[in-house]
């Protein structure tokens, strides 16, 4: 797993790159992850901790049948040393290489294309590694990881998680470096199909038409595979008598203007004004934390809105139990799944319908989504509150009233596992198209990266070759022969267990 963005830095990507690799663990799998440094504390070499626990509830027995690559696969990654009737320690750790690069804004490292190749190279050789799966448009650890495995004969996967614009100067850029690196990829992951979309046109990912004039085909190696919750992590608080009446509403998201901070700081003192037993829970980081502070400070609403910064994984459920609604005002969503583990946590959804929310959540009896767009978009949001309230603070329960345990079963009983996550996934790693796609020379990479365009296919050409040259340099100076190479006992057997609970690392 390579990217910039993982922990100790909270977020969706992060989180998604923590629960993958341990569920891939799980199945047998060696998993590593390599991303960027966080001085003084996060260099060098870490291991977070994945605990093995038997009948944990939040993973299921796996039901499907692995297919013959996977078994064969799983066969090639079993250790020799195995002892029969040992069973395997039962503290399982995920290895994370921080490599010292500084960083920009939002985590995010400038491109290194041959600065980052002596580690790269060095680690997967190191490590035995087979395939690379890069994460994240933004992240040039994904980028250059992908570009490189190549040389090493490696299968590559690249999973994209955000939506992105093509009229703005960081669009365009990421779009044309997108289409020079998906070039030599060999499938690609989409978190949604409204993602996937968005994904296929910026990246260009058609075959090559027959006829000049015929229609576009989408690539076959383009999956969709939504991201996942731990249900048993967001289980509902038992109910609370509230005689005062108060409802909370929660905010949970990164304080950044494609989450809607600057609807939520137009909105919140009309919500605080329309709904005087209405009080707010803001929990999150990002540049418009400042925003949000002046507001309550204008309006003197601290007795009203709580702000509580950055909130860590673990303690994410504590929060939402506070609340009976979750608000979600995000601008441009690939999947959500905030809103997932909220509507998990028994909280009545209320969200603008946008990107790939009304495939995640598509239960009237669940969200209160708004259509509406423009100016019309905060008097909505308002309008959607004043419906949503009469759900959660009826006293007695009735057909129309929101029942929390119903919510939870109905979220827990839904696809979004990480076991079904982590399958599909393998399955992707064992496609004819990851197999094609490392077999493929290194002229006909390079006509693919000169095909990108005029003067962009260019620049790919010209980084191309001097990649391959200094990829040559890197084996000459340091034989892949001399390389001290990590024993591997073949993983955890996972024997007679049949679930994981994850222990979220102290970010």
């Amino acid at each position: 797993m390579v990217s910039d963005f993982f922990y100790p830095a909270v977020g969706g990507v992060e989180d998604h790159i923590f629960k993958l690799s341990a569920h891939l663990m799980r199945r047998g799998h060696k998993v590593i992850a390599i991303t960027h440094s966080h001085p003084p504390d996060r260099t060098g070499i870490r291991h977070l901790s994945i605990i093995p626990a038997l009948g944990d509830a939040e993973v299921e027995e796996d039901t499907d049948k692995d297919s013959e690559d996977m078994k064969h696969s799983k066969r090639e990654n079993a250790g020799t040393n195995r002892r029969a009737g040992k069973r395997k320690p039962r503290l399982i750790t995920l290895k994370v290489y921080h490599i010292p690069f500084p960083t920009l804004v939002s985590n995010a490292t400038l491109p290194n294309f041959f600065a980052f190749m002596p580690y790269l190279r060095t680690i997967l050789l190191r490590e035995h590694i087979t395939l690379v799966h890069g994460h994240g448009s933004l992240s040039s650890f994904a980028h250059e990881a992908i570009l490189d495995a190549h040389l090493l004969g490696l299968k590559s996967v690249f999973t994209d998680h955000s939506l992105f614009g093509f009229d703005d100067a960081a669009s365009i850029l990421t779009n044309k470096l997108m289409v020079g690196t998906m070039r030599c990829v060999g499938a690609v992951i989409c978190v949604s199909h409204t993602a996937r979309e968005n994904t296929v046109l910026r990246a260009h990912l058609f075959e090559e038409p027959v006829d000049a004039k015929g229609p576009l085909t989408v690539k076959k190696n383009v999956y969709v595979i939504p991201n996942a919750i731990v249900a048993a992590q967001f289980k509902p608080a038992p109910p609370l008598p509230r005689s005062d009446g108060i409802v909370t509403i929660a905010v949970m998201s990164r304080l950044a203007y494609r989450k809607g901070v600057d609807l939520l700081v137009a909105t919140a003192p009309r919500i605080c004004a329309l709904f005087p037993n209405v009080r707010l829970i803001i929990g999150g980081d990002g540049p418009k934390l400042v925003d949000l502070l002046q507001m309550r400070e204008k309006h003197m609403l601290q007795d009203r809105i709580e702000l509580l910064g950055s909130v860590r994984p673990a303690n994410v459920q504590s929060v939402l139990a506070k609340a009976q609604i979750f608000l979600n005002t995000s601008l441009t969503e690939s999947f959500g799944t905030a809103i997932l583990e909220a509507a998990c946590a028994g909280l009545y959804v209320v969200t603008t319908r946008v990107g790939g929310v009304p495939e995640v959540l598509p239960f009237k009896t669940l969200a209160q989504v708004e259509e509406s767009k423009g100016d019309m978009l905060r008097t909505d949001i308002l309008h959607a509150l004043r419906l949503s309230i009469p759900h959660i603070s009826s006293p007695s329960p009735s057909s129309t009233s929101h029942s929390p345990s119903k919510s939870h079963a109905l979220i827990a009983s839904s696809p979004y596992t990480w076991p079904a996550v982590a399958r599909r996934t393998e399955r992707v790693y064992c496609s004819s198209h990851v197999d094609e796609a490392a077999k493929m020379g290194v002229l006909e990479r390079m006509e693919r990266v000169r095909g990108v365009g005029r003067v962009a296919g260019l620049i790919w050409g010209a980084i191309f070759v001097v990649g391959v040259m200094w990829w040559g340099v890197l084996e000459w100076v340091l034989p892949r022969e001399k390389v001290e190479r990590v024993e591997w006992d073949g993983g955890w057997d996972g024997e007679g267990d049949v679930g994981m609970m994850m222990v979220m690392p102290d970010v």
